[in-house]
């Protein structure tokens, strides 16, 4: 097909996103500005990306410092800055080793191949499968969609890729039941982001970790969305001291910058040796600059302890107004600031009138909306948030009002 057949008007990106017709110019802190000067709160955080808001300085100055020195070189060569970033996520968390990648999807492809590759080195090839639960997201990649198991993302693609064996979420039954010799690992997100905030329960988790203990699986935990102080802790295990053997992280590692990690114990890296895995991008100068500089603000003393108090204030605010809106929101979920209202409305529709409202906010599955705002924010930030949740809410309401016929 050639160019001329393509409307000079229509668009040539593949229609792939349901696109809001607004677009952004620049951003400050926590509020995303487009290029006729409108202001939005944003509590989408570009999807909990924006750990640290928009056009951080320490951000900034890391990512130009690096562009004037060295943008690439590959993996062929020593990456000082990836070697000091990988040891302090090690020093920070329960992981020994660390590869870096471009994405979330990247990361958990590393997870998967990693925990099939360590019962391989073993000389137990025959187990590679890996559980999973319903309402999981763990990519877009043809293993990633087969891993969390959503059909609407596998239909189409040819055959499910297999060796992932998906149980409902939080039944010990089934999942005691999905455990055969060809088992090697149970993945799970803390907190399901996609699926609707859904949070697992503590006691699950340690059965998780109870159940890899005693039949020799690896434990995988999905902290993409979860993790870099989103809930409260650097990463959600540690409310409920529970460590993974192998951990994906994403999103705010990168501040906005594309990256991501999989994370290990000794052990259960013990079979990623030379030549078994690989990455182009992975860990280059620009991605270790910025990754850097954003642990140097998360893990600054007092910063995540912010995020802690700053979200409490945030869910006990969003219970009064779902007390206030009985109509509209049905539930508070999630931990920290990653926090969904649960709608009895369409969330599409709420989405639509928190936009209209100056305020962004993400869908999510199980007809929930999602407040992932930049762990930045304060006190006049979640005040604001919360009159624009307010009105969106009444404009809501007013429809539900109305009569049918109009």
């Amino acid at each position: 097909m050639s160019s001329a057949s393509v409307s000079a008007n229509a668009s040539v990106l593949l229609p792939t996103y349901a696109r809001a017709p607004v677009a952004f110019e620049r951003g400050e802190g926590a509020w995303a500005i487009t290029a006729d000067g409108q202001r939005y709160l944003d509590f989408g955080a570009g999807i909990a990306v924006n750990a640290l808001g928009h056009a951080h300085p320490h951000l900034v100055k890391a990512l130009t410092e690096q562009a004037q020195r060295i943008w690439h070189t590959s993996n062929l060569y020593a990456m000082p800055d990836g070697e000091k970033l990988a040891r302090r996520l090690c020093e920070a968390t329960f992981a020994e080793r660390v590869f870096f990648t471009n994405s979330g999807a990247e990361a958990n492809e590393c997870a998967i191949k990693m925990a099939r590759k360590y019962h391989a080195a073993q000389g137990h090839p025959e187990r590679y499968r890996i559980v999973t639960f319903e309402g999981a997201f763990h990519g877009r990649t043809l293993a990633t969609i087969a891993a969390g198991g959503q059909q609407k993302y596998i239909d189409g693609f040819g055959p499910k890729v297999d060796g992932f064996d998906q149980v409902p979420f939080d039944d010990e039954a089934a999942l005691r039941a999905a455990i055969t010799p060809e088992t090697a690992a149970l993945m799970i997100e803390p907190i399901q982001g996609e699926g609707g905030l859904r949070s697992v329960p503590m006691r699950f988790l340690k059965l998780l970790r109870q159940l890899c203990d005693e039949y020799g699986l690896l434990l995988i935990f999905d902290e993409i969305q979860t993790g870099v102080g989103r809930t409260g802790k650097f990463f959600a295990y540690e409310h409920n001291g529970v460590a993974p053997d192998i951990m994906s992280i994403a999103k705010g590692i990168g501040g906005g910058f594309p990256m991501g990690a999989c994370l290990a114990t000794e052990a259960a890296a013990a079979g990623m040796v030379l030549g078994t895995h690989g990455t182009t991008f992975g860990g280059n100068p620009l991605a270790m600059a910025v990754g850097n500089a954003v642990l140097d603000v998360i893990l600054e003393p007092g910063f995540i302890e912010h995020v802690a108090q700053i979200s409490l204030r945030l869910k006990q605010s969003l219970a009064e107004l779902k007390d206030k809106h009985p109509d509209v929101i049905e539930e508070i979920r999630g931990q920290g600031l990653m926090l969904g209202l649960k709608l009895r409305t369409p969330n599409t529709d709420f989405v639509a009138e928190a936009r209209a409202a100056g305020l962004l906010v993400v869908a999510a599955g199980d007809n929930v909306v999602r407040l992932l705002p930049p762990l930045i924010i304060g006190d006049a930030e979640v005040g604001e948030a919360l009159a624009r949740l307010d009105k969106a809410a009444g404009a809501v309401e007013a429809t539900l009002a109305r009569p049918a016929a109009e």
